[in-house]
Protein backbone atom coordinates (compact mmCIF):
# COMPACT_ATOMS: atom_id res chain seq x y z
CA UNK A 1 0.00 0.00 0.00
CA UNK A 2 1.43 3.33 -1.05
CA UNK A 3 1.43 6.23 1.37
CA UNK A 4 -0.42 8.26 -1.26
CA UNK A 5 -3.37 5.81 -1.04
CA UNK A 6 -3.78 6.33 2.71
CA UNK A 7 -6.17 9.03 3.85
CA UNK A 8 -8.52 9.54 6.77
CA UNK A 9 -10.98 10.96 4.24
CA UNK A 10 -11.73 7.38 3.14
CA UNK A 11 -13.41 6.77 6.50
CA UNK A 12 -16.15 9.24 5.55
CA UNK A 13 -17.05 12.27 7.59
CA UNK A 14 -19.51 13.55 10.15
CA UNK A 15 -20.76 16.94 11.23
CA UNK A 16 -20.12 17.90 14.84
CA UNK A 17 -23.01 19.91 16.21
CA UNK A 18 -24.13 20.68 12.69
CA UNK A 19 -21.13 23.00 12.39
CA UNK A 20 -17.77 21.27 12.03
CA UNK A 21 -17.12 18.60 9.40
CA UNK A 22 -14.44 16.07 10.38
CA UNK A 23 -13.13 12.88 8.83
CA UNK A 24 -14.25 9.84 10.84
CA UNK A 25 -10.76 8.68 11.72
CA UNK A 26 -9.09 11.04 14.15
CA UNK A 27 -5.97 10.99 16.28
CA UNK A 28 -5.69 10.75 20.06
CA UNK A 29 -2.66 12.66 21.34
CA UNK A 30 -2.37 11.13 24.83
CA UNK A 31 0.51 8.79 23.96
CA UNK A 32 2.77 11.58 22.80
CA UNK A 33 3.78 12.29 26.40
CA UNK A 34 6.31 10.51 28.62
CA UNK A 35 5.84 7.22 30.46
CA UNK A 36 2.76 7.10 32.65
CA UNK A 37 1.31 9.94 30.54
CA UNK A 38 3.67 12.15 32.50
CA UNK A 39 6.25 14.66 31.37
CA UNK A 40 7.70 15.27 27.92
CA UNK A 41 8.24 12.54 25.33
CA UNK A 42 11.58 10.80 25.17
CA UNK A 43 11.90 11.79 21.51
CA UNK A 44 10.30 15.21 21.04
CA UNK A 45 11.01 15.50 17.32
CA UNK A 46 9.37 12.14 16.70
CA UNK A 47 6.27 13.27 18.55
CA UNK A 48 6.10 16.43 16.46
CA UNK A 49 6.59 14.37 13.29
CA UNK A 50 3.62 12.14 14.21
CA UNK A 51 1.33 15.15 14.57
CA UNK A 52 2.44 16.65 11.27
CA UNK A 53 2.05 13.33 9.46
CA UNK A 54 -1.45 12.88 10.88
CA UNK A 55 -2.55 16.11 9.20
CA UNK A 56 -0.79 15.11 5.96
CA UNK A 57 -2.79 11.85 6.01
CA UNK A 58 -6.10 13.70 6.17
CA UNK A 59 -6.68 13.56 9.91
CA UNK A 60 -8.55 16.74 10.83
CA UNK A 61 -9.75 15.82 14.32
CA UNK A 62 -7.19 15.66 17.12
CA UNK A 63 -8.20 14.79 20.66
CA UNK A 64 -6.16 15.77 23.72
CA UNK A 65 -6.58 16.91 27.36
CA UNK A 66 -4.89 19.29 29.76
CA UNK A 67 -4.07 16.30 32.01
CA UNK A 68 -1.93 14.56 29.36
CA UNK A 69 1.54 15.39 30.59
CA UNK A 70 0.02 17.42 32.22
CA UNK A 71 -0.10 20.16 29.56
CA UNK A 72 2.55 18.46 27.38
CA UNK A 73 0.20 17.08 24.74
CA UNK A 74 -1.47 20.44 24.13
CA UNK A 75 1.90 22.19 23.93
CA UNK A 76 3.18 19.66 21.38
CA UNK A 77 0.10 20.12 19.20
CA UNK A 78 0.65 23.87 19.06
CA UNK A 79 4.38 23.51 18.43
CA UNK A 80 3.84 21.05 15.59
CA UNK A 81 0.80 22.51 13.85
CA UNK A 82 0.31 26.21 14.65
CA UNK A 83 -0.80 28.10 12.63
CA UNK A 84 -3.45 25.42 12.20
CA UNK A 85 -4.98 24.25 8.92
CA UNK A 86 -8.43 25.80 8.47
CA UNK A 87 -10.23 22.46 8.66
CA UNK A 88 -8.41 21.13 11.74
CA UNK A 89 -10.63 20.57 14.78
CA UNK A 90 -8.88 20.27 18.14
CA UNK A 91 -10.83 18.77 21.00
CA UNK A 92 -9.47 18.97 24.52
CA UNK A 93 -10.74 18.03 27.97
CA UNK A 94 -10.69 19.24 31.56
CA UNK A 95 -11.82 18.01 34.96
CA UNK A 96 -8.97 15.66 35.87
CA UNK A 97 -5.69 16.60 37.55
CA UNK A 98 -2.36 14.80 37.30
CA UNK A 99 -0.39 14.72 40.58
CA UNK A 100 2.09 12.16 39.21
CA UNK A 101 2.72 9.38 36.65
CA UNK A 102 -0.37 7.20 36.17
CA UNK A 103 -2.20 9.19 38.85
CA UNK A 104 -5.48 11.00 38.30
CA UNK A 105 -7.61 13.08 40.66
CA UNK A 106 -11.02 14.65 40.08
CA UNK A 107 -11.70 18.38 39.96
CA UNK A 108 -14.67 19.45 37.88
CA UNK A 109 -15.49 22.41 40.09
CA UNK A 110 -16.59 25.58 38.28
CA UNK A 111 -13.44 27.43 39.37
CA UNK A 112 -11.13 24.67 38.16
CA UNK A 113 -12.91 24.29 34.82
CA UNK A 114 -12.59 28.02 34.17
CA UNK A 115 -8.86 27.89 34.90
CA UNK A 116 -8.51 24.75 32.80
CA UNK A 117 -10.17 26.34 29.78
CA UNK A 118 -7.99 29.44 30.05
CA UNK A 119 -4.89 27.24 30.31
CA UNK A 120 -5.83 25.17 27.27
CA UNK A 121 -6.55 28.29 25.23
CA UNK A 122 -3.08 29.63 26.03
CA UNK A 123 -1.22 26.38 25.39
CA UNK A 124 -3.07 25.65 22.14
CA UNK A 125 -2.72 29.31 21.05
CA UNK A 126 -6.44 29.59 20.40
CA UNK A 127 -9.07 32.25 20.96
CA UNK A 128 -11.78 29.59 21.11
CA UNK A 129 -11.65 25.81 21.64
CA UNK A 130 -13.57 23.93 18.95
CA UNK A 131 -14.70 21.05 21.20
CA UNK A 132 -14.27 21.09 24.98
CA UNK A 133 -15.12 17.93 26.89
CA UNK A 134 -15.74 17.31 30.56
CA UNK A 135 -13.12 14.60 31.15
CA UNK A 136 -15.14 12.73 33.77
CA UNK A 137 -17.98 13.58 36.18
CA UNK A 138 -16.67 14.57 39.60
CA UNK A 139 -18.20 12.49 42.41
CA UNK A 140 -18.08 15.39 44.90
CA UNK A 141 -19.14 18.22 42.58
CA UNK A 142 -22.62 18.71 41.16
CA UNK A 143 -22.60 17.45 37.57
CA UNK A 144 -25.12 20.15 36.69
CA UNK A 145 -22.82 22.84 38.07
CA UNK A 146 -19.93 21.52 35.96
CA UNK A 147 -22.09 21.60 32.84
CA UNK A 148 -23.51 25.03 33.64
CA UNK A 149 -19.93 26.32 33.80
CA UNK A 150 -19.15 24.91 30.35
CA UNK A 151 -22.39 26.41 29.04
CA UNK A 152 -21.32 29.81 30.41
CA UNK A 153 -17.89 29.49 28.81
CA UNK A 154 -19.60 28.65 25.52
CA UNK A 155 -21.77 31.77 25.81
CA UNK A 156 -18.60 33.79 26.49
CA UNK A 157 -17.11 32.52 23.22
CA UNK A 158 -14.26 30.52 24.76
CA UNK A 159 -15.76 27.17 23.77
CA UNK A 160 -17.51 26.51 20.48
CA UNK A 161 -18.96 23.04 21.14
CA UNK A 162 -19.29 20.92 24.28
CA UNK A 163 -18.64 17.19 24.68
CA UNK A 164 -18.56 14.58 27.45
CA UNK A 165 -16.26 11.73 28.41
CA UNK A 166 -16.67 8.67 30.64
CA UNK A 167 -20.42 9.12 31.08
CA UNK A 168 -23.70 7.22 31.19
CA UNK A 169 -26.80 7.97 29.14
CA UNK A 170 -28.27 9.66 32.20
CA UNK A 171 -25.32 12.07 32.27
CA UNK A 172 -25.81 12.86 28.59
CA UNK A 173 -29.52 13.52 29.01
CA UNK A 174 -28.92 15.76 32.04
CA UNK A 175 -26.18 17.66 30.21
CA UNK A 176 -28.36 18.20 27.13
CA UNK A 177 -30.93 20.00 29.26
CA UNK A 178 -28.21 22.56 30.02
CA UNK A 179 -26.12 22.81 26.84
CA UNK A 180 -26.04 21.04 23.43
CA UNK A 181 -23.75 17.98 23.50
CA UNK A 182 -21.92 17.11 20.26
CA UNK A 183 -19.73 14.18 21.33
CA UNK A 184 -19.34 11.43 23.91
CA UNK A 185 -16.02 9.70 24.56
CA UNK A 186 -16.14 6.33 26.38
CA UNK A 187 -14.08 3.14 26.43
CA UNK A 188 -15.32 0.87 23.64
CA UNK A 189 -14.21 -1.82 21.19
CA UNK A 190 -15.64 -4.78 19.29
CA UNK A 191 -14.99 -6.97 22.35
CA UNK A 192 -15.67 -4.38 25.06
CA UNK A 193 -19.30 -3.44 24.62
CA UNK A 194 -20.37 -2.08 27.99
CA UNK A 195 -21.41 1.18 26.37
CA UNK A 196 -23.36 -0.28 23.44
CA UNK A 197 -26.52 1.43 24.61
CA UNK A 198 -24.71 4.79 24.69
CA UNK A 199 -23.46 4.23 21.13
CA UNK A 200 -27.05 3.56 20.07
CA UNK A 201 -28.28 6.65 21.92
CA UNK A 202 -25.65 8.79 20.20
CA UNK A 203 -26.58 7.33 16.80
CA UNK A 204 -30.25 8.19 17.34
CA UNK A 205 -29.45 11.72 18.44
CA UNK A 206 -26.71 12.64 15.97
CA UNK A 207 -24.00 12.78 18.64
CA UNK A 208 -20.47 11.67 17.74
CA UNK A 209 -19.24 8.68 19.75
CA UNK A 210 -15.48 8.72 20.30
CA UNK A 211 -14.19 5.30 21.44
CA UNK A 212 -10.98 5.00 23.40
CA UNK A 213 -8.99 1.81 24.00
CA UNK A 214 -10.30 0.35 20.70
CA UNK A 215 -8.32 -2.91 20.92
CA UNK A 216 -9.56 -4.32 24.22
CA UNK A 217 -9.75 -8.09 23.62
CA UNK A 218 -9.53 -11.34 25.52
CA UNK A 219 -8.10 -14.64 24.30
CA UNK A 220 -11.08 -15.74 22.21
CA UNK A 221 -11.53 -12.25 20.79
CA UNK A 222 -7.87 -12.15 19.88
CA UNK A 223 -8.12 -15.43 18.00
CA UNK A 224 -11.09 -14.22 15.93
CA UNK A 225 -9.39 -10.89 15.28
CA UNK A 226 -6.15 -12.54 14.16
CA UNK A 227 -7.95 -14.85 11.75
CA UNK A 228 -9.93 -12.07 10.08
CA UNK A 229 -6.84 -9.84 9.96
CA UNK A 230 -4.89 -12.58 8.20
CA UNK A 231 -7.68 -12.96 5.62
CA UNK A 232 -7.44 -9.25 4.80
CA UNK A 233 -3.65 -9.05 4.94
CA UNK A 234 -4.14 -6.50 7.69
CA UNK A 235 -3.16 -6.01 11.31
CA UNK A 236 -5.52 -6.82 14.21
CA UNK A 237 -5.64 -3.11 15.06
CA UNK A 238 -6.80 -2.26 11.54
CA UNK A 239 -9.59 -4.82 11.72
CA UNK A 240 -10.70 -3.51 15.12
CA UNK A 241 -10.82 0.02 13.71
CA UNK A 242 -12.68 -1.14 10.59
CA UNK A 243 -15.31 -2.77 12.83
CA UNK A 244 -15.77 0.49 14.74
CA UNK A 245 -16.25 2.47 11.54
CA UNK A 246 -18.94 0.02 10.41
CA UNK A 247 -20.63 -0.07 13.83
CA UNK A 248 -22.14 3.42 13.60
CA UNK A 249 -22.14 6.36 11.20
CA UNK A 250 -21.48 8.65 14.17
CA UNK A 251 -18.44 6.66 15.35
CA UNK A 252 -15.21 8.70 15.45
CA UNK A 253 -12.25 6.50 16.44
CA UNK A 254 -9.11 8.30 17.68
CA UNK A 255 -6.34 5.67 17.76
CA UNK A 256 -3.24 7.09 19.39
CA UNK A 257 0.41 6.28 18.79
CA UNK A 258 3.85 7.84 19.10
CA UNK A 259 5.07 6.07 15.94
CA UNK A 260 4.71 7.35 12.39
CA UNK A 261 4.63 3.74 11.14
CA UNK A 262 1.74 2.84 13.42
CA UNK A 263 -0.03 6.06 12.50
CA UNK A 264 0.06 5.15 8.80
CA UNK A 265 -1.18 1.67 9.67
CA UNK A 266 -4.07 3.06 11.71
CA UNK A 267 -5.19 5.51 9.04
CA UNK A 268 -5.00 2.75 6.43
CA UNK A 269 -7.81 0.99 8.30
CA UNK A 270 -10.15 3.39 6.47
CA UNK A 271 -9.54 1.28 3.33
CA UNK A 272 -10.83 -1.96 4.90
CA UNK A 273 -14.39 -3.15 4.43
CA UNK A 274 -15.47 -6.14 6.47
CA UNK A 275 -17.97 -8.58 5.01
CA UNK A 276 -21.30 -8.87 6.79
CA UNK A 277 -20.23 -12.27 8.12
CA UNK A 278 -16.95 -10.89 9.48
CA UNK A 279 -18.68 -7.92 11.06
CA UNK A 280 -21.27 -10.14 12.76
CA UNK A 281 -18.64 -12.60 13.98
CA UNK A 282 -16.66 -9.80 15.60
CA UNK A 283 -19.87 -8.32 17.01
CA UNK A 284 -20.71 -11.64 18.65
CA UNK A 285 -17.39 -11.99 20.43
CA UNK A 286 -18.60 -10.02 23.43
CA UNK A 287 -20.87 -12.92 24.35
CA UNK A 288 -17.75 -15.04 24.81
CA UNK A 289 -15.39 -12.63 26.54
CA UNK A 290 -17.83 -10.32 28.33
CA UNK A 291 -17.12 -6.67 29.04
CA UNK A 292 -14.40 -4.94 30.95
Amino acid sequence: MNKEEISAELAGNLLLGGELSVNRLGYGAMRLTGLGIWGPPRHRQRALAVLRLAVELGVNFIDTADSYGPHVSEELIAEALFPYPKDLVIATKGGWNRPGPNQWTHDASPSHLRKAVEGSLARLRLDRIDVYQLHIPDPVISFDHSMETLAELREEGKIRLVGLSNVTQEHIERARRIVPIVSVQNRYSFADREWDYVVDYCQRNGIAFIPWFPLAAGRVAGEVLDRIAEAHGASPTQIALAWLLQRSSTMLPIPGTSSTEHLEENVAAALIRLSEEEYEELSGVRELVGTR
